[in-house]
């Protein structure tokens, strides 16, 4: 089965690659970012168009692409392979990989391993790690192995089997207490960037106060430098969207009409032109005179 994949005459709404630099300079300039999830190279392609400046090859793939119950189904070699697909779809959006449920928590070597092959693989520009204060030393071996690393901390969905379910974090004086302190310790050990999920706009405040590096939040409040939500939540795909990520389109419904709207051109025979012609001066002749010449297949 064919399909049109060309798109040299689409415009890019990035003409030059966001870095972390980049990502930096807007920091400092006051200047709020938008970030995505993204899966594939048609979506990255659209994305860099629409100038979002940074792509996340989330985890959460497991869900929206395989069908799985959670993130921690993501297995690594496809979580590799999506990465380098979005990297090809977008070369110029600053690209987040998002490493996997055990693939950096076993062993620190194993981790830098499996970090630098999306660095190479995958062609990341940075990864993603669900981490606390205690993972300080492994941040610190990937900083000094030259691996930019985003420390998720806050509500970690890979831990969802540990705390019992999805819940945010931080509601009360000690838990936000921790959460600023395993701020600071991974600033220390080298962290890039921040990640803060599902946190009280108060805390999510103190920790962009006491830190000095770019903080995106997942439903942590406008303090954030950067904000990043799952794309399908915007689309209208999924059942359930957090208030933070509500619906600015609804593409479910557009995919109803489309699949009704297919199936009556087919039952009508509405399939617009035929392309394909035989070549010029060539017939089939006389349609029985052309079946007595087929080759008779064996059965």
């Amino acid at each position: 089965m064919g399909s049109s994949s060309g798109h040299s005459n689409t415009p890019q709404g990035l003409e030059k690659p966001v870095t972390l630099r980049t990502i930096r300079r807007m920091v400092e300039s006051g200047d709020p970012f938008a970030a995505l999830t993204c899966y594939d190279a048609t979506s990255a392609r659209w994305f860099q168009q629409a100038g979002v400046p940074v792509l996340l090859v989330g985890d959460t793939a497991a869900e929206m692409i395989l069908g799985l119950p959670g993130t921690i189904h993501a297995p690594l070699d496809f979580m590799l392979t999506i990465t380098a697909a979005v990297r090809r779809g977008a070369p110029n959006c600053l690209l987040m990989g998002d490493m996997p449920f055990l693939s950096y928590q076993v062993d620190e070597a194993e981790a830098i391993r499996n970090a630098g092959r999306f660095m190479v693989e995958g062609q990341a520009d940075c990864v993603k790690l669900e981490v606390d204060g205690t993972f300080s030393g492994l941040v610190s071996q990937m900083n000094r192995a030259g691996i930019p690393v985003i420390a998720h901390i806050g509500s970690r969905p890979q831990q969802v089997k540990h705390d019992g379910g999805y819940r945010s974090f931080g509601r009360t004086a000690a838990e936000a207490s921790r959460l600023i302190e395993d701020a600071r310790r991974l600033e220390e050990a080298g962290a890039t960037m921040l990640l803060i999920e599902a946190v009280p706009s108060e805390v999510t405040q103190a920790i962009v106060d006491c830190t000095s590096i770019p903080v995106i939040g997942c439903g942590a409040g406008t303090a954030c430098h950067g904000q990043v939500v799952v794309t399908q939540d915007l689309m209208g795909l999924t059942p359930w969207q957090p208030a933070f990520a509500s619906p600015l389109v609804d593409m479910g419904a557009e995919f109803v009409a489309l699949g009704q709207k297919w199936i009556d051109r087919v039952k009508t025979g509405n399939l617009g032109e035929h392309p394909y012609k035989m070549a010029p001066g060539e017939t089939l002749g006389d349609p029985g005179e052309v079946a007595r010449r087929a080759p008779q297949q064996s059965h």
